[in-house]
C-alpha cells in the first residue's frame, strides 16, 4: 500500500495571523531604530560647526570723535534755573565742554576672503573715524587686532564693506543661497552681543521676506537670540554658509524677544560685489513712478487679474525715452513675471546699469513689448529731474458733481490756491462726499484729476465722455489719474449708480 504525503492544510485565520506578526516585528525594529535615532539627534552638539565657522566673525570696535558743547547739556535743559550750577559744578571739575570727546560703539562683521574683505552693517561704522576690528582668538591663541578701512557703504541695504591689512591669508566664511532656507530651517547667529565678546546662538528661520522700510528689503526673520552689538554678524545655516546678515530687532525694550532681522545673503552679495569693484553701488533705473494692481482697477483696465505694477508717472529717463508711458502696467520685466511694485523695484535695481531689456506692458486691451536701457538709479536721485509735458488749457467751465466729487477745470486762480505751475491742467476736486467711494479711497479737496479712462481730462465734458466709453465697454469701474502736491497714483471708481 502506498502512502501518499499530503501537505498540511493552512487555513486563512493561520496566515492573517502569520502576516500581523511579520508587520508587529517590523514596526518594532522601525521603532528602536528610530529612537536611536532620536537619542543621536538629542545628543548631536553644534560645537564642531561653531568651531570652524568662528575664525571668521569678527568684534567691530569704532570711535567717533564728537565736538564739545558749550554748557552743561546732557544734564539739565537748556535755560533751567539750575543750569548755572551745573556749570560752576563743571568748572571746579576741571571739565571743558569745549574739548572734543571720543565715543566708541561696538558691533560685529564677518571675513569673506583670505586677503581680509570684511562685511558688517553700514549703521555699525557710520561716521566713524577709527576702526578696529578683533579676530576671535581659538584655543590658546592670543587675540589679534587690526585696523580696517572703509572700502564702501550702502545705506539703501544697511550693508557696509572693509577691509584689513593682515600678515598673512585669513579664514573666511562663503555665502550661501538665502532663497533656499525655508521656515523652520536651523541657523546660528555669531557675534558680539551687548559688549561681552564673542557669542553664539541658534534658533531656527520663523518667515522669510520679510519687509521693513527699504525698497530693497529682503529679510529673514529668526528666533535665534539677536541683541544689540550682533548687529553686522553672520546669520549661518548648517552646512556653514551665511545666508544673512543680522541688522535689526524688533523689541519693547531693547532686548532679544526673539523677533530678529536678518538681510538676506542673496541681496548681500549683490551689494558686497559692486562695492568691491567700485566703492559704491550701481543699481539698474527704469525711470517709472509705479503703484500697486488692485482688482477694481483691473477690472477697469480689462485685466484678468491684478498682478503687475502700473506706471502712474513717466518722467525724463530710460523708460520715457523707450516710449512707456503713464497707464501702462508691466506685467514682465527682462523675462520675469511682474506679481507687484516691490518685486520690480528689486529686479530693476539688480539689473547692470546700460543693460537694455524688454518690458511687456498691458496697453490699450492687448500688450506690447517695449526694449528700454537702464540708466544708474544713484544718478538718477542725485539729478532729481522730473519734468511732464501738459496739454493745451481748457476752457472754464461750472462746477458738477460726478462720482462722489465736486469737480472744475482748471482756472488761473485755481492754479494760484493749489500752488500750481500756470500750465497745469486737469480737473480739479473742489469737494468730496464722506459718504462716498471716492472720499474711502482718499480723494481729497485739491486733487487734480489729469486722466479718466487712461486719456487725458481737461474739461468736464472728457470726463463724462470717458465714462460713458467705459460702461460701453461693458466696464464697472472707471480708472483715474490723480495728483496731489505734484505725486501721482491711480484710483479706479464704480460707475454704478
Amino acid at each position: 500500500m502506498q502512502s501518499v504525503a499530503r501537505s498540511k492544510s493552512v487555513t486563512p485565520n493561520d496566515a492573517a495571523a502569520k502576516v500581523r506578526l511579520m508587520w508587529l516585528a517590523l514596526l518594532s525594529v522601525l521603532f528602536v531604530l528610530a529612537q536611536t535615532l532620536v537619542a543621536q539627534a538629542r545628543n548631536e552638539s553644534l560645537a564642531p560647526l561653531a568651531e570652524q565657522i568662528s575664525p571668521a566673525v569678527v568684534n567691530i570696535t569704532t570711535t567717533t570723535l564728537i565736538e564739545g558743547q558749550a554748557g552743561p547739556q546732557g544734564i539739565v535743559p537748556e535755560g533751567s534755573p539750575f543750569e548755572d550750577f551745573f556749570r560752576e559744578f563743571q568748572d571746579r571739575n576741571g571739565e571743558d565742554e569745549d574739548r572734543p570727546r571720543r565715543s566708541n560703539a561696538l558691533g560685529s562683521g564677518f571675513v569673506i576672503s583670505e586677503d581680509g574683505y570684511i562685511v558688517t552693517n553700514n549703521h555699525v561704522i557710520a561716521e566713524a573715524d577709527e576702526i578696529l576690528i578683533e579676530f576671535f582668538p581659538g584655543q590658546g591663541q592670543p587675540k589679534k587686532e587690526l585696523p580696517a578701512t572703509v572700502v564702501g557703504t550702502d545705506e539703501k541695504t544697511d550693508i557696509a564693506l572693509l577691509k584689513v591689512e593682515a600678515s598673512g591669508p585669513l579664514q573666511y566664511v562663503t555665502f550661501g543661497n538665502s532663497d533656499t532656507a525655508r521656515v523652520g530651517d536651523w541657523v546660528i547667529a555669531m557675534g558680539n552681543p551687548l559688549g561681552q565678546g564673542f557669542s553664539v546662538s541658534a534658533g531656527i528661520v520663523s518667515a522669510r521676506n520679510r519687509e521693513l522700510s527699504g525698497s530693497y528689503d529682503d529679510y529673514i526673520q529668526t528666533d535665534a537670540a539677536i541683541n544689540r552689538g550682533n548687529s553686522g554678524g553672520p546669520l549661518f545655516n548648517m552646512n556653514g554658509e551665511v545666508i544673512g546678515v543680522n541688522t535689526a530687532i524688533l523689541s519693547p525694550n531693547g532686548g532679544s524677544i526673539g523677533i530678529g532681522f536678518s538681510m538676506a545673503s542673496n541681496v548681500v552679495v549683490k551689494v558686497v560685489d559692486q562695492l568691491r569693484e567700485f566703492g559704491e553701488t550701481r543699481r539698474g533705473w527704469l525711470g517709472v513712478r509705479i503703484q500697486d494692481v488692485t482688482e477694481d482697477m483691473a477690472e477697469a483696465m480689462g485685466l484678468e487679474k491684478p498682478g503687475g505694477a502700473l506706471i502712474s508717472d513717466v518722467p525724463d529717463g530710460p523708460a520715457k525715452d523707450a516710449g512707456l508711458l503713464a497707464g501702462d502696467v508691466i506685467l514682465s520685466f527682462d523675462g520675469v513675471e511682474v506679481n507687484d511694485t516691490r518685486g520690480l523695484v528689486r529686479q530693476v535695481g539688480e539689473t547692470t546699469v546700460g543693460k537694455s531689456v524688454r518690458v511687456v506692458v498691458h496697453r490699450d486691451g492687448g500688450t506690447q513689448t517695449v526694449l528700454v536701457t537702464l540708466g544708474r538709479r544713484e544718478d538718477a536721485e542725485r539729478a532729481e529731474n522730473g519734468v511732464e509735458d501738459e496739454p493745451d488749457a481748457a476752457p472754464a467751465e461750472e462746477n458738477k458733481d460726478i462720482l462722489g466729487l465736486t469737480i472744475s477745470p482748471l482756472t488761473d486762480a485755481l492754479r494760484d490756491d493749489l500752488g500750481l505751475d500756470a500750465d497745469a491742467q486737469g480737473l480739479v476736486v473742489t469737494n468730496v462726499d464722506e459718504s462716498s467711494e471716492a472720499f474711502s479711497k482718499g480723494l481729497r479737496a485739491g486733487d487734480v484729476i489729469t486722466e479718466a479712462g487712461q486719456q487725458k481730462v481737461v474739461s468736464i465734458d472728457d470726463l463724462e465722455a470717458r465714462m460713458e466709453e467705459a460702461r460701453e465697454a461693458g466696464r464697472k469701474s472707471l480708472l483715474l489719474l490723480v495728483r496731489r502736491g505734484g505725486e501721482p497714483r491711480f484710483v479706479a471708481l464704480s460707475l454704478e449708480e
